[in-house]
């Protein structure tokens, strides 16, 4: 039996791209860290359902409290990418109360371990503040491996 180039290549990229979606690295598309990164962390779309991001990017005029518009063309790139991203199975079954990735299910699962005054430390401040703890947050690196709770 002679198996082709394409026959072996199929399996490998499929378990590239599943180590990928099982890893804690997120790919970030560069629009999406230049425009939302420059206020906050770029959330991984993945961590919030489908729903959410719709209800975000519907309102980013008054996004929790800011206004985070952009231009159409932005706009449309960035929604078109994150809700092409966004999560499903367990770490985005529904949508958390207020859209929040903080008070989702997963996350809160997910951070259990982490002491309560953890989040008011002076370099944390809260749970929505990744990168204080997840040095790779900015390039999608939230690897349990590279965690460190600052002091």
């Amino acid at each position: 039996m002679k198996i082709t180039r394409i026959a072996l290549a199929a399996p490998l990229a499929l378990a590239a791209t599943l180590a990928q979606a099982d890893d804690d690295y997120y790919r970030l598309d560069p629009a999406y860290v230049q425009e939302c990164g420059s206020c906050h962390v770029a959330y991984p779309p993945a961590l919030l359902p489908r729903e959410s991001w719709q209800r975000l990017l519907g309102g980013l005029d008054k996004h929790y409290g800011s206004d985070a518009s952009l231009d159409a063309a932005a706009q449309k790139s960035i929604s078109d990418w994150v809700l092409a991203s966004a999560g499903h199975g367990k770490r985005a079954r529904s949508a958390p109360p207020q859209d929040r990735i903080t008070l989702g299910r997963w996350f809160i699962r997910e951070h259990r371990e982490v002491p309560r005054a953890a989040w008011t430390r002076p370099a944390v401040k809260s749970a929505a503040n990744c990168a204080a703890c997840h040095e790779g947050a900015a390039t999608g690196d939230y690897d349990d491996d590279r965690v460190s709770i600052p002091r």
